[in-house]
């Protein structure tokens, strides 16, 4: 379907790539895997026709088409979300026009006979064909999943897009070319912009399409469960593995490993039978052994072993300074643009050592608050710092916001204090700067490689107080694991946004989940945040579904009992039976009712005990805390429906009585 033969491309004298080949085929979602600068994002320009190589070729048929999602930030258009998402439908809106002027010539014409009507109504049967193909009658229904699905709501629609944020803009984007029929997807970071909800929407989009599909993504949970095939790029050169991305790396290790252990193998035997030639060849009577032998080792197909790029890496946050206990105290903080109010007297605490994650759909508030605390920005309410606190702050566009036109080395020399200027090389070196790298422009490093400078002007001054906002946008995995490594270690207090499941398991140990203007806290962390979320929404559906099935039994026990009674009366032991069925309903309701009420007590008390931070730190150090917590959350949820179960076959049985 699209071929890519023996690719190869150089910059300033260096190879990117160095004879790449591969084929995409009908189905296959293809995850693009390898370091920050390994050429990623330039092979989807190469593919996509933006840029064209120094030799090889490319190769797709005529008719094929090319979706391509980069992360340049298109400028925003006048148009409203809708017209702009629905502005991708070209050919739709062009056979929707031909068909309603044909069908209005068609209504026109009396020469039923002729060619020409004849030609007239070929074409328009064509057009309904292909209109009906391409998705012309469901389009409108398709924009409007897809807008949901990206966590727009429908009274956005028709809003300006202009109005929206840079993120948001992109999901416009995003939209445009999902709802596009192309032949292949290329899609650069799609996920930088999404949060978690959007992400899994997209995930289960990518995984029913039937579109090929090649995708960077440096979110493996997302890379992992949207593709079904990985292409490494590794040093010029790239590795072809039909396997999903968990699999592809213990496949990877797995095929290093055999090649490792014949080269071992393949060079002792050519030591060995080197060492026979310079034996014999000396000797008349073995020189056709000898000659032999050179004719052996001339056939031997040297095994080479796919090269690895090692490079990683290696720092760690130098020790917080004391502070004190409290970092900072918010009371009635509220923030709104216009009408838009997207904080509503917010109340928090942040304790010495919490390491706190913000979730939530892009929009609700996570980034307002940061830059609320971390940049001053104006709103209602107060903020009460606490004693020596040293705030380090990498905010969501860090990378970008480094100037062009220094190089790598002046940027960390203008920034840092005088006793760590001298050592500054050092210290870039731990940032994979080395050598030539540091006379750098800013303006020409990757994505990835300016994301790890921002990183290294954090490790600047001592800070006790770390607020990352989307730290992972440009990071490749290794680099992720890196900081994922050193957050950890890091004995000051963490508040951290970001959408990357992966990164962030295990990171946190609160959570805080920004909801229309509120946020509502979670004692545990990301997976603790998500299972709850999950238990909710089934429970909702459990509820609704009981309460649904009990309306229709009370409906139709209802229903029995009025057919009865227009045949005769119902007799006395058979109302002595109601009576005694309604008895025995109303004190199981009554037991579950105070079953229930009993163990959200205990519920409510614990809530009122860690509401205290200085209870909440002593009683989080306990690690059966959060597990005896989770428990009691979950009898509750199971005490709650059976409540609500007997509630209602109360109500069905007092129902049924009273008609009797």
């Amino acid at each position: 379907m699209l071929s890519i033969f023996q690719v190869s491309l150089s910059f300033g004298g260096s190879d990117l790539f160095k004879g790449v080949s591969f084929q995409v085929n009908a189905n296959d979602r293809i995850g693009l895997v390898g370091r920050n600068g390994a050429g990623k994002s330039t092979l989807l320009k190469l593919i996509a026709g933006r840029m064209r190589p120094d030799s090889g070729s490319i190769n797709c048929p005529s008719d094929f088409s090319i979706g391509f999602l980069t992360q340049d930030m298109p400028p925003a258009p006048l148009s409203s979300v809708w017209d702009e998402a629905a502005s991708s439908f070209v050919e739709i809106k062009r056979l929707e026009a031909n068909i309603e002027s044909m069908t209005l010539e068609m209504g026109t014409r009396t020469d039923y006979e002729s060619d020409a009507y004849m030609d007239l109504l070929e074409r328009f049967h064509h057009a309904q064909e292909r209109f009906q193909h391409i998705g012309g009658y469901t389009y409108q229904a398709d924009l409007e999943r897809v807008l949901n699905g990206l966590g727009f709501k429908s009274t956005d629609f028709h809003q300006p897009l202009n109005s929206f944020s840079g993120g948001w803009q992109m999901r416009v984007e995003l939209a445009k070319i999902l709802l596009q029929q192309h032949d292949v997807l290329l899609l650069d970071e799609p996920t930088n912009h999404l949060d978690i909800e959007s992400i899994l929407w997209l995930e289960e989009f990518l995984a029913q399409s039937n579109q090929a599909i090649i995708l960077v993504s440096h979110d493996r949970t997302f890379l992992n469960n949207a593709t079904n095939r990985t292409l490494e790029l590794v040093l010029g050169k790239s590795y072809d593995y039909n396997v999903p991305y968990f699999k592809y790396l213990t496949l990877r290790d797995e095929i290093r490993e055999k090649q490792r252990q014949a080269k071992v193998n393949q060079d002792k035997e050519i030591k060995n039978t080197q060492d026979l030639v310079d034996r014999f060849r000396a000797k008349a009577s073995k020189a056709a052994f000898a000659q032999s032998l050179i004719k052996k080792l001339d056939r031997i197909e040297v095994i080479e072993v796919d090269d690895e790029d090692n490079r990683q890496m290696r720092f760690k946050f130098p020790p917080a300074p004391h502070s004190g206990k409290i970092n900072a105290k918010l009371q009635g903080i509220h923030k709104h643009y216009g009408t838009k109010h997207v904080l509503k007297g917010l109340d928090l605490e942040f304790v010495r050592g919490q390491k706190i994650a913000f979730v939530g759909q892009n929009g609700q508030g996570k980034s307002t608050l940061v830059k609320i605390l971390a940049e001053g920005l104006e709103c209602e309410g107060s903020i009460e710092w606490g004693y020596q606190v040293k705030m380090g702050y990498y905010a969501q566009n860090q990378a970008e916001v480094l100037d062009g036109t220094k190089t790598v080395l002046q940027t960390i020399e203008d920034a840092a204090p005088d006793e760590i200027r001298r050592n500054a090389r050092n210290l870039l070196g731990n940032f994979m700067f080395g050598g030539d790298d540091v006379e750098k422009k800013v303006r020409v490093l990757s994505g990835g490689e300016r994301g790890r400078l921002a990183l290294c002007q954090l490790m600047l001054n001592p800070i006790n107080l770390l607020v990352l906002d989307e730290p992972t946008n440009h990071l490749d995995m290794a680099a992720k694991d890196v900081l994922k490594q050193a957050l950890l270690q890091f004995d000051g207090t963490l508040i951290v946004v970001s959408h990357d499941r992966e990164f962030m398991e295990g990171l946190c140990t609160l959570t805080f989940e920004f909801r229309d203007g509120k946020v509502k806290p979670y004692l545990g962390g990301i997976e603790y945040f998500l299972e709850q979320r999950k238990l909710e929404s089934l429970r909702a559906m459990e509820v609704a579904g009981a309460r649904k099935a009990a309306a229709s039994a009370a409906a139709a026990s209802a229903a029995a009992t009025a057919t009865a009674k227009s045949g005769a009366s119902r007799n006395r032991e058979e109302q002595k039976r109601l009576d005694a069925e309604l008895r025995t309903a109303e004190k199981a309701m009554e037991a579950s009712e105070r079953a229930y009420e009993q163990v959200q007590a205990e519920l409510d008390a614990l809530d009122a005990e860690v509401a205290s931070p200085e209870r909440f730190k002593e009683r989080s150090m306990d690690p059966e805390f959060f597990k005896g917590y989770e428990e009691l959350q979950h009898r509750v949820h199971a005490h709650f429906e059976v409540w609500a179960e007997a509630q209602e076959r109360f109500n069905t049985a007092k129902t049924a009585a009273q008609e009797a």
